[in-house]
């Protein structure tokens, strides 16, 4: 190897060096700069923990609203098992008790259930000023589906759709040789439509 091989050996090695000093350079400015980054995000973060922890909640802010539920315990203990689909049907104050009744029951034998867990379910209908009512039963008061039942249609009684009456019948007419039969519509073999 000549002497002037050797040189630019040198010299290459030496460039190389100073290169890498610069990058190491370069690197240990990066890695303080992200020090004093996390730094300042730990800073910030402690702050926001502390601002939350001073803060006292405002006079205006609504709690969830708590009431007591008109169950007995042993209703209350009673779990819906997995399998239950809660009823399609909806009560809001305003409709036929008695319809709503059966509109329910008719769902509750397709899935049976327990008396108690039919308490749970009918409470799940009730929506509205009937949910109003429901809640401001005395607590612990309803121990039966039955109780709940009769509370229901007592509450609702007005709604109910009247029953028809025999003197509705005075309004009718009847014209002599009229049958009190229900005239249907009959179709001829030419398609008239003629009475039977």
């Amino acid at each position: 190897m000549t002497m002037q091989q050797l040189m630019g050996m040198m010299q290459g090695l030496q460039e190389a060096m100073t290169a890498s000093k610069a990058e190491q350079e370069r690197m240990q400015a990066d890695l303080t700069a992200s020090q004093g980054r996390n730094d300042e995000l730990h800073r910030a973060n402690e702050e926001l923990h502390r601002g939350w922890r001073d803060v006292d909640e405002p006079e205006t802010a609504t709690p969830p609203r708590e009431f007591s539920t008109p169950f007995s315990q042993e209703i209350l203990e009673t779990t819906i098992p997995n399998t239950f689909t809660g009823p399609k049907v909806t009560f809001t104050g305003m409709e036929d008790p008695e319809a709503h009744l059966t509109a329910f029951h008719t769902q509750m034998m397709l899935v049976g259930g327990f008396d108690a867990v039919r308490c749970k379910l009918f409470m799940n209908t009730l929506t509205g000023m009937a949910m109003d009512w429901f809640i401001s039963l005395p607590e612990g008061h309803v121990t039966s589906f039955a109780q709940l039942s009769r509370l229901f249609r007592e509450q609702y009684l007005a709604n109910k759709a009247p029953t028809p009456v025999s003197y509705d019948l005075f309004d009718v007419k009847q014209y002599q040789g009229e049958t009190l039969r229900v005239h249907k519509p009959l179709r001829s073999a030419g398609g008239e439509g003629g009475y039977h």
